[in-house]
């Protein structure tokens, strides 16, 4: 019972304290659309410039890139949550805010999964399916490192200590952290057919051949994206501050 009440005064809290920032902050819906743009200038412009031999670097630059491209989103998060707004200067600074924790973080992302497919897959592929071992792993990576993006920018950690924290985090809110989330991917996937699978994600793509329909459900989605990374914000702010007991006696305090 007492989960519950801790469930119903936590989200009567975040609820209204985003809905109130993303009032505040309406032009976050927008960055979708400048996150798009540069990813196909920047896909674009490594398929001219990384030809024959220094296509061999293309996979560094790509990956510094799309860190700029998510530390920018992250930091414009981090000035909502923390402040209430963000400004231009934020969004020009953005770029290089976490760009080397985020960088750390897919450099140890890859070592793990080098490791992993070099001497834990093919051993596994033997009697479970390649598709099915993938298919678990994300799952993994998808449960337990659901908090890292507001762990990278809400709290001071190193790449690895991140990736702990968002573990023992998870670990220890996973109702209240994913009852409300679910919701907002359940609308976000009934929406935009879009399945918000990668906790890196800062944007909802848009169809190849868009429609006037489905560029209405892709604007209407990315409201719905905008107000889920706020609320989760939120949510990490008050559950990696708080226990249980100490929102109980909030609770009844007041």
């Amino acid at each position: 019972m007492e989960i519950i009440n801790d469930l119903i005064y936590i989200n009567k809290t975040t609820l209204k304290k985003s809905y109130n920032l993303i009032l505040k902050n309406w032009l976050l819906i927008f960055t979708g659309f400048v996150y798009a743009i540069l990813n196909f200038a920047l896909f674009a412009l490594i398929g001219i410039l990384f030809r024959g031999v220094l296509s061999i670097i293309a996979g560094v630059v790509l990956a510094l890139a799309l860190s700029s491209f998510i530390s920018n989103y992250l930091y414009l998060l981090y000035n909502v949550i923390r402040y209430g707004k963000f400004t231009l200067f934020d969004f020009k600074y953005g770029f290089k805010a976490f760009i080397w924790k985020i960088y750390g973080i897919l450099f140890i992302g890859w070592m793990a999964n080098y490791i992993l497919s070099l001497f834990i897959t093919p051993i596994l592929s033997s009697f479970i399916p390649y598709t099915v071992i993938g298919f678990i792993i994300n799952l993994l990576i998808f449960v337990f490192l659901n908090s890292l993006p507001e762990t990278i920018y809400l709290k001071d950690l190193s790449p690895w200590d991140s990736i702990q924290y968002s573990y023992y985090f998870i670990k220890e809110n996973f109702i209240q952290w994913f009852v409300s989330n679910s919701i907002f991917i359940l609308i976000t996937y009934f929406l935009t057919g879009k399945i918000l699978s990668n906790v890196f994600m800062i944007h909802i793509g848009l169809s190849v051949n868009p429609s006037l329909g489905s560029i209405l459900m892709y604007l209407i989605g990315q409201v719905v994206f905008t107000y889920m990374m706020i609320y989760r914000g939120v949510l990490f702010d008050i559950l990696s501050t708080s226990t249980i007991r100490k929102r109980k006696f909030m609770r009844d305090l007041y």
